[in-house]
């Protein structure tokens, strides 16, 4: 007689495998970069992770699933350890890959968005474990003296986060209160900027030079991503992250640096494709997509 967990676990795998994105990188694109073969240009992949928690997503599209189970990231850390690659913040990517020096080892980024506590009390210990650096952007409305939640998860303290910094996690910025930024007043813009970046360095005592996006980034915006860049440039960062899906090189937009979403729907096999590139391929039909959105809403407005 299966248990609950055994038939959730099915239900997990089918979900998998009726993963439309994992199977056209696992059949399609995956074969194709083997025989293909790779360019010369370096490429590295900044893996995003969110809450490092049990699957609370439910019935939600794995697209979708932000959550990753400790035992996931484990799984992953250990590969990544085992593997050989060595993990980098935004600033060492950037300088690495701009430097006329060739770099031959296997790099790799990893961030955590939204500073949930649960970076503390579980990803930490597995980073440590495994002799990882990571990057955590947090939206400073919700990381207090005093535990604050957001979207229903407690978020690190002030104290944890110094705590933190002190053992080699480095913060950015993931804005004020994780709004929605398209369409927000220039002023306001500036604040979620400018607001964040003065709270993480007063209260850690350290420059603050990385930013992530929050939400869908709209690169096909070519108007907002321009004023975005101005504001990021005058209030002192040095490079960001973004919700685009694919690797970076050294051509890459240094404030709007692509990203490989990693959760629990990850399993080895796909997170394995994810960082040799064989995801890339997503990023053109998200961009299609953005695109036909906006149009579709500007033919509505007309």
């Amino acid at each position: 007689m299966q248990t609950e967990n055994s038939t959730q676990d099915h239900k997990n795998t089918s979900a998998q495998l009726l993963r439309l994105d994992r199977l056209a990188t696992l059949y399609v694109a995956d074969p194709i970069r083997r025989l293909v073969g790779g360019t010369n240009q370096q490429r590295v992949p900044i893996l995003m992770y969110h809450s490092i928690c049990e699957n609370r997503s439910n019935n939600m599209h794995p697209y979708y699933v932000t959550d990753t189970s400790p035992q996931t990231f484990e799984a992953h850390m250990k590969y990544l350890h085992e593997e050989g690659y060595s993990s980098i913040v935004p600033e060492e990517l950037l300088n690495i890959l701009n430097s006329d020096k060739p770099n031959r080892k296997k790099l790799v980024v990893i961030t955590f968005d939204d500073g949930y506590r649960n970076f503390y009390t579980r990803a930490f210990p597995i980073l440590s474990k495994y002799n990882m650096k990571a990057t955590v952007y947090l939206p400073t409305a919700y990381i207090g003296n005093q535990a604050r939640s957001f979207l229903g998860k407690e978020c690190l303290t002030w104290t944890q986060a110094r705590e933190l910094q002190h053992s080699g996690i480095i913060f950015g910025s993931h804005t004020v209160t994780h709004s929605s930024l398209r369409h927000m007043p220039s002023a306001d813009l500036e604040r979620e900027l400018s607001d964040s970046k003065d709270t993480i360095e007063n209260e850690l005592g350290t420059a603050v030079t990385s930013f992530a996006y929050p939400f869908a980034f709209p690169e096909e915006d070519r108007t907002f991503t321009q004023t975005l860049q101005i504001l990021l440039e005058q209030n002192g960062y040095q490079n960001g992250v973004s919700t685009i899906i694919g690797s970076v090189h050294s051509n890459s937009e240094k404030f709007f640096l692509k990203r490989l979403p990693a959760s629990s729907c990850d399993d080895l096999t796909f997170f394995k494709a994810k960082l040799a590139g064989s995801y890339d391929w997503l990023h053109a039909l998200q961009f299609l997509t953005k695109r036909a959105r906006r149009e579709k809403n500007r033919f509505r407005i007309c």
